[in-house]
């Protein structure tokens, strides 16, 4: 395991411009300057190349692995990070093939290969099980490794994950219409995905624009799982999802889980869209058990 941050490179094939990719990489470093807690960063060798994970927290607290979502890193934890570390040891993990530091592999997401590769990441953190708080792309990851290794999920934690209810595309499609208009577009369809209309919410819509202004996110549909592979979920699970979601049907991810999942808590949360905040202590209590 390395702790070198600064000289990997990805390969041009996840960006449009290496001028794009210098900005992002740029910010997201001062951005980890700027975690509010200590935290060790890490690169775990795979077989996908290596996977960067910010670590914070007491040694031998238990352990908490976070899955951002698509075209996100790390840094979308940054405002869970203090309390969360607080009572768990939390591995923020840069999913590969994402606009992070880890490596820019995309195995086929209709396969194992992503579960592999979890295995590799917590073998070499040294963590047998955790649990898992996730969201989006990063949620169908967390529950398609929850269904493949439920020995080593022990607590599941879905904010608007994708795999369970439909999956709105047609957000994808205003996007490329949205495209010639450059930033001005982009800064709309985000606005449009997350349902972040506050003035308060203006860098965060910032950031999410210029990545996408610069970075070329996954357009498949995400495989959804079976009514079998949820009840064989045996973790507590609680789901967290905004009414207005954009990109997922959450009325039906609400349905699913409730029907499926054997012990699940659903949070349906009015008027909220794709981006989800303010869950900070919700999701504490629910590790905690």
């Amino acid at each position: 395991m390395s702790t070198n941050t600064d000289t990997d490179t990805h390969t041009a094939t996840l960006y449009k411009s290496a001028a794009g990719e210098r900005e992002l990489r740029r910010r997201y470093l001062e951005a980890l300057d700027n975690w509010p807690v200590p935290a060790e960063r890490l690169r775990v060798p795979t077989r996908e190349g290596e996977t960067f994970v910010l670590v914070s927290g007491p040694p031998d607290a238990p352990p908490v692995v976070l899955l951002h979502g698509s075209g996100a890193n790390a840094t979308m934890w940054q405002g869970d990070a203090a309390a969360w570390s607080r009572h768990f040891r939390t591995y923020a993990v840069d999913v590969i093939g994402e606009p992070g530091l880890s490596a820019p592999s995309r195995p086929p997401l209709a396969s194992d290969a992503y579960a592999r590769w979890l295995d590799e990441v917590l073998d070499g953190l040294g963590v047998p099980a955790a649990s898992f708080v996730a969201t989006s792309l990063g949620g169908w990851l967390a529950l398609d490794y929850a269904t493949r290794r439920p020995d080593r999920v022990s607590r599941l934690v879905l904010l608007c994950p994708g795999g369970l209810g439909k999956q709105r595309m047609g957000l994808l499609f205003k996007s490329l219409l949205l495209r010639p208009f450059g930033r001005w577009g982009i800064r709309r369809t985000v606005r449009s995905a997350t349902g972040l209309d506050a003035p308060e919410a203006g860098p965060v819509l910032d950031q999410v624009a210029l990545t996408f202004t610069q970075f070329k996110p996954r357009r498949e549909q995400l495989p959804r799982f079976s009514d079998d592979e949820l009840r064989g979920l045996g973790m507590p699970v609680l789901l967290i999802a905004g009414t207005d979601d954009a990109f997922f049907d959450s009325a039906e991810t609400a349905r699913r889980v409730r029907e499926n999942v054997p012990d699940a808590t659903v949070r349906l949360l009015p008027g909220v869209g794709h981006a989800i905040f303010g869950q900070t202590e919700t999701v504490s209590e629910f590790l905690r058990g």
